[in-house]
């Protein structure tokens, strides 16, 4: 029943796509993808900014990269990325450090330099910590109900991404199918990356009120405009994956018949700007998890962002979860992202509310307040630096203390 289930579930996914057949301009860069999506990633790391100094001594090995993707249709990046946390209340450990090296591309193989190309993406990374414990880990040892940057584990090498990315319809239709990483795709918004943005997961991709398979599960995902302004995205994701075992997804898949179910409608003021203006209502459903010990539930979540001259970027996001595994089952975040200066220095700041979710983690829990804010230093084109501060008032897990004063720097190197 399960099997036919999904399939019509592809099939009518599908279906729903050959009807997006109304919007006008070219889908460029990542599409629908999400500050951390390969190809806006690479796009990103391309940019031109307004450092504090360059790397001249780097730009023969950068024209080398520009003339492999304009010849070939290949690009890619390397980059390092290390954090570092300490607090001043625990139940436990109260600082961790990690790092991560990644290598990721993008290479365009089927109808390079038109609109309805065919590309293979690919991520592998190391995650490594530095001491006892993993920054993934340091929330709960606070006693807090939520992730410091999450990608920070110690799961060592990994993939991400291994996936093939195809445009239709003179590109207004896209499909993603392989390995893929959710987070790439659902509730996408303008500051959502761990690397470059927010470190506290709840500012992040489902405000933690989100079941979310792990990075590398076998999935597609389809997306397309309705009209020039409103769009649609549907995903199917297993949900027993394990990055460090990631072809083992193709296995668990059709074995475990566990999956997560994803659609998001939205309206952006154009499709360029797909992440900068963009409200939407995402619908999820998961069926639960074996290798994550979760149950399956639903839930509901919305998000509001617009970019004002481009320098000034509120936003206002939440979501309702009915058992499912997440970490709340309520959650109502607001903030804001400030660009000094353009794709450079970047103020971010933002608070948040969360209500526990009693089937993951029991009854009668505090409500918890999470505050943060964050100062991205573009030193170079190819290098920042980004410390942060946050407070956590009534950590769920904690009941010797009120709240927590968590301060932390995050380094991001791109080669």
């Amino acid at each position: 029943m399960k099997k036919k289930i999904l399939i019509m579930l592809i099939g009518g996914v599908i279906l729903c796509s050959t009807n997006f057949l109304y919007a006008q301009q070219e889908d460029t860069k990542g599409g629908f993808g999400s500050p951390d999506q390969v190809e806006r990633q690479l796009d990103d790391d391309n940019q031109k900014k307004q450092p504090f100094f360059e790397l001249g001594f780097m730009q023969p090995y950068f024209d080398f990269k520009a003339n492999l993707k304009q010849n070939k249709g290949f690009s890619y990046g390397l980059d390092y990325s290390s954090a570092y946390f300490s607090a001043n209340q625990s139940l436990g450990e109260k600082s961790a450090g990690g790092g991560m090296v990644r290598f990721y591309g993008s290479w365009d193989l089927i109808g390079k330099g038109a609109k309805n190309t065919g590309a293979f993406i690919f991520k592998v990374e190391h995650r490594h910590k530095y001491g006892p414990i993993s920054i993934k880990n340091l929330g709960f040892e606070m006693g807090y109900v939520g992730l410091e940057l999450p990608p920070f584990s110690n799961d060592e090498f990994r993939m991400t991404n291994f996936y093939w990315r195809q445009r239709f319809a003179q590109g207004r239709i896209s499909m993603a199918v392989g390995l893929l990483d959710a987070t790439d795709y659902l509730d996408v918004y303008g500051l959502a990356s761990p690397w470059m943005h927010f470190m506290n997961f709840q500012f992040s991709t489902g405000a933690e009120t989100m079941f979310l398979p792990n990075d590398v599960n076998l999935g597609i995902a389809i997306a397309g405009y309705i009209t020039n302004n409103v769009y649609a995205i549907a995903g199917l994701n297993d949900t027993n994956s394990d990055p460090t075992k990631p072809f083992n997804s193709f296995e668990t898949f059709f074995s475990k018949n566990q999956y997560f179910k994803s659609i998001e409608v939205g309206w952006v003021k154009s499709r360029d700007r797909h992440f900068f203006d963009n409200i939407h209502l995402l619908y999820w459903h998961s069926d639960g998890s074996e290798f994550q010990a979760s149950s399956s539930g639903w839930g509901l979540n919305f998000s509001g962002t617009w970019f004002v001259q481009d320098k000034f970027m509120p936003f206002l996001r939440g979501g309702y979860a009915k058992d499912g595994g997440s970490l709340l089952q309520k959650s109502l975040v607001g903030g804001f992202g400030w660009y000094q200066s353009s794709n450079s220095h970047l103020l971010g700041g933002a608070i948040g509310w969360g209500e526990v979710n009693e089937s993951t983690w029991g009854p009668d829990l505090n409500d918890q307040i999470s505050m943060e804010i964050f100062y991205r230093m573009q030193l170079s084109s190819k290098f920042a630096i980004t410390p942060d501060l946050q407070y956590l008032i009534n950590p769920a897990l904690n009941t010797t203390v009120n709240s927590i004063f968590l301060w932390g720097i995050r380094a991001r190197l791109v080669l």
